[in-house]
């Protein structure tokens, strides 16, 4: 999955894919199905999708990622932020595709027996607002969606939400205790059962720098915040859109741009996640 040329790295991260995932163009949030056969991302500005911001997939051969190509479920509007279920019957992501509650909505959509996928569907208004919501994150056990949102309320314009599914629908998002703050809190992702989290923080989502942070469940809420530890994960840089492998769940997938090796603007690199030292409690 990694490149030769970043052989010299693999004691902190290596670039996922390069050439194939990490191109010469903007790739976000990198996310590998549960059997480890094939990985997903988004796309800013990628050539060859139907919309500004699309879905891509490349699947595994010989041992390397190959043949990415764009989703079938893509449309004209924006898709982006992917992320397949624990189980890998579904891959969830975000979209302004028309038919929404408002803004960008979250959806996801089955992962069919032959590769391919079902219909979209929108996860509705217990979770999709007439703002903003981005990266849909489903728990291990399917039971919770944690996501951005500027539509609910909350300490600053994008906060972290999780929604509990009641069997029915994924409904009731409260705010994520102990994380949110005035500045802007986006892209989380569930370390363990949700002992740990990983998220970025900027002052302003439509400012630069974005810096990934980490926080330990006290039993209660989110505590002890502290920079992830990673090279280029600097005060004045970019990283974001962290996503764990479920096919190896030690490690971490996270978006940034890396002095070297790298590839394009943004890159996918992968890391080893940090260590899950919380409790269970704060969902």
């Amino acid at each position: 999955m990694f490149s030769g040329a970043a052989a010299a790295y693999l004691s902190e991260f290596g670039i996922e894919g390069m050439g194939v995932v990490s191109t010469k163009a903007s790739e976000v949030r990198g996310s590998v199905s549960p059997d480890g056969q094939r990985i997903v991302w988004g796309s800013a500005d990628r050539e060859g999708g139907p919309g500004g911001r699309d879905l891509w997939q490349a699947t595994l051969k010989d041992g390397r990622w190959q043949d990415a190509r764009p989703l079938p479920i893509n449309s004209p509007a924006k898709d982006y932020d992917p992320l397949f279920s624990a189980d890998g019957r579904w891959l969830y992501f975000f979209s302004d595709r028309p038919g929404g509650v408002g803004g960008d909505d979250l959806y996801r959509a089955a992962v069919l027996a032959n590769g391919g996928f079902g219909k979209p569907e929108n996860l509705g208004p217990g979770v999709n607002s007439r703002g903003d919501e981005w990266a849909p994150t489903p728990s291990r056990d399917g039971r919770h969606l944690l996501f951005a949102s500027d539509g609910f309320g909350g300490a600053g314009r994008q906060d972290l939400f999780v929604a509990h599914w009641d069997g029915k629908a994924f409904v009731a998002p409260r705010p994520v205790p102990g994380v949110n703050t005035a500045a802007d809190e986006l892209d989380p992702a569930w370390l363990g059962d949700g002992e740990a989290i990983v998220f970025a923080r900027s002052k302003s989502v439509d400012d630069q720098p974005v810096r990934l942070f980490v926080a330990q469940c006290d039993g209660r809420r989110y505590d002890g915040v502290q920079p992830l530890k990673l090279l280029f994960n600097s005060e004045d840089g970019i990283t974001f859109a962290p996503a764990l492998d479920w096919n190896k769940p030690g490690e971490l997938l996270v978006t940034g741009a890396a002095k070297a090796p790298r590839a394009g603007k943004y890159d996918i690199y992968r890391m080893k996640a940090p260590a899950v030292t919380g409790k269970v409690g704060c969902f």
